[in-house]
């Protein structure tokens, strides 16, 4: 099963109650607004895309190693992946998706590494209980997701949703604000030139990780 049909099935059961947490109408009203909101403001079109060169950052993970853009192209191209948090099940999926590639990724030079703005203690659950062989590293403020054009402030309706389900985001992330980063897939070749890049601000969508794999073939 690709990964959208993963999503998508378990964005049906969230909207329709078959998980334990059941959302009201109103609340799924207030997630589509903020989404609707978020794609009409344009900001995907401002987000960094294909040929264009990607910002350098210094960021740890769990262990307190520092993992610093230019330093990790010498080794070869980067595939980077930016995503919400541990608290999100779409991100959850995405990861579990990622990590079943992980090794083409890695038999074609290339190295997978993923960020989100919380906390190294959750950096550290999100491998933990997704069963992740690649580094996660913690983006606090999202601060390298800003310099990609990814990072936006939720609505405060919006985060009063997420606060009734438990996701206070002022607990799981690094920083004290409510912003988060769009969910966004990269891969930067050695050159430090953006190679392939998709950035979408719903949440629920996706893409595949097999598009990765003709992008690294051609940049051997």
């Amino acid at each position: 099963m690709k990964l959208q049909d993963k999503l998508d099935t378990l964005r049906d059961d969230f909207e329709n109650g078959r998980l334990p947490l059941v959302p009201t109408s109103e609340q799924i009203e207030i997630m589509h607004r903020a989404t609707r909101t978020l794609i009409d403001s344009g900001q995907v079109g401002r987000a960094l895309k294909a040929g264009d060169r990607a910002p350098d950052f210094s960021l740890s993970d769990p262990d307190g190693n520092i993992y610093i853009l230019r330093d990790l192209l010498v080794h070869g191209p980067l595939v980077l992946t930016f995503y919400r948090g541990v608290w999100c099940p779409f991100c959850n999926l995405d990861l579990v998706a990622l990590e079943a590639v992980r090794e083409e990724i890695e038999a074609r030079g290339a190295q997978l590494l993923a960020i989100s703005p919380q906390t190294l203690a959750n950096s550290r659950r999100s491998q933990r209980d997704n069963k992740l062989n690649f580094p996660i590293l913690s983006d606090p403020d999202s601060e390298v997701a800003e310099t990609f054009g990814l990072s936006f402030s939720l609505p405060d309706d919006l985060i009063e949703v997420y606060k009734s389900f438990g996701s206070n985001l002022s607990h799981f992330n690094a920083g004290q604000d409510w912003r988060l980063p769009m969910p966004a897939r990269y891969v930067i070749g050695r050159d430090g030139l953006i190679a392939y890049a998709d950035v979408n601000p719903d949440y629920t969508r996706r893409p595949d990780p097999s598009e990765l794999l003709p992008v690294l073939d051609k940049l051997r």
